[in-house]
């Protein structure tokens, strides 16, 4: 795997811990901004909306320029959002600074996914992509507990200063390893090109799924750092330790989805999303239970994170002809699950249904991914059948 791919997994890891580290801060940050845990927890939503709308924006408007360049000016605005973020005491511009973050974050998502398959050959994109999102799953481990240490010990402000100096520090390694420079004209790509390939069904139907088993994970993980405290009655110095726990289990996951998401992307889905229903269903059930609560956040982790090389790497398969809109839509559909699972989170804790209702939500939801799965495999099979049958046409023919 070319060092360029790790550099752009480290850079995605620094920006990762702040889409992640909210998840432990959300009591801190709604004492000092004098709002509701929900309402904190809206900040994630925030997150996930620049994501959705910048993904596909920035990959059109950066699409023919020089890679290395867009990289870091993404990058450079996106510590400057958090620098702001640190210094603002009203919750309504922390909104908009984690809007803005996320919108280039989005766009870095979409390029450095479309820079990390162009280094690869086509049976190592799994891999690539998973490297990449492998960033995030450190930002699980070591990102989310960090920043929740830091938030409980020094303030959630430090957390985010440290998230603009990860990010210019990440710049350092993006300028020293990813070639500058414009492609040659040649092969620049056309946004007519990218557009005309996105047509297949198919294709939305993965980025469907894509959004529906991420807002499954994403109902239950948004608020485990209250449901570990209120809920389970874990003290609030362990919760660190438990987040990172889940972080472990994502890491585990990932790495082995890794390996088998190129072979048979759609074993690995079902096993993956079918893991994370029956997870959240015992995790609802049993969140009292500290003995029971905690070894399910780890799985949880696990069968979440264990789905996305396969959730990654099937738009390029889908739609070979346009790599970096695939990347882009694909991130935006992450991102309508990273919005729309603590949304209905959110909504069941206001309800008075309680922390543990979110672990339930997150099992609904997927139901629907997994129905999503078995309609992605259905198609997937029938197109195979229609690409063998005329080579075995052929081939009767001329015997």
């Amino acid at each position: 795997m070319p060092l360029a791919v790790y550099v752009l997994g480290l850079s995605i890891f620094a920006q990762g811990t702040s889409e992640l580290m909210l998840a432990g801060l959300l009591p801190e940050l709604a004492r000092d901004l004098g709002v509701s845990v929900p309402d904190a927890g809206l900040l994630i939503s925030a997150f996930a909306i620049g994501m959705l709308v910048g993904a596909p924006v920035l990959a059109v408007v950066t699409l023919r320029w020089p890679r290395r360049t867009v990289l870091l000016a993404f990058l450079g605005l996106f510590a400057l959002s958090h620098v702001a973020g640190a210094l603002t005491s009203s919750y309504g511009v922390l909104f908009a600074t984690r809007v803005v973050g996320a919108f280039v974050y989005a766009g870095f998502w979409a390029v450095a996914a479309g820079t990390a398959i162009g280094l690869v050959p086509a049976g190592a994109r799994a891999r690539a992509m998973s490297v990449l999102a492998g960033g995030l799953t450190v930002a699980t481990v070591l990102g989310l507990s960090a920043g929740t240490v830091i938030g409980q010990h020094l303030g959630w402000r430090a957390a985010f200063w440290a998230v603009a100096a990860l990010s210019a520090l990440a710049g350092i390694g993006v300028f020293a390893t990813i070639p500058g420079g414009r492609p040659d004209s040649g092969s620049l790509p056309r946004v007519s090109d990218e557009l005309r390939a996105l047509g297949r069904p198919a294709l939305w139907l993965a980025y469907g799924t894509t959004a529906l088993t991420t807002g499954a994970l994403l109902s239950s993980f948004s608020y485990l750092s209250p449901l570990l405290s209120d809920v389970t009655g874990v003290d609030p110095a362990w919760v660190p330790a438990v987040l990172g726990l889940y972080g472990v289990g994502s890491l585990l996951g990932i790495t082995l989805g890794g390996r088998i998401a190129d072979a048979r992307p759609y074993p690995l889905l079902y096993a993956g999303v079918t893991g994370l229903i029956l997870t959240s269903a015992a995790l609802a059930a049993s969140a009292p239970v500290a003995l029971l609560a905690i070894p399910l956040i780890f799985l949880l982790g696990a069968f979440g994170f264990g789905t996305n090389p396969a959730l990654n790497a099937r738009p390029f398969a889908l739609a070979r002809n346009a790599p970096t809109l695939a990347a882009a839509m694909n991130v935006a559909a992450f991102n309508v699950g990273i919005t729309a699972g603590p949304w209905a989170g959110g909504l069941a804790i206001d309800a008075g249904l309680g922390y543990a209702s979110v672990a339930w939500i997150g099992a609904a939801i997927g139901v629907a991914a997994l129905a999503a799965v078995a309609l992605g495999a259905s198609l997937h099979r029938r197109s195979e059948l229609v690409r063998v049958r005329p080579e075995t046409s052929e081939i009767r023919s001329a015997v």
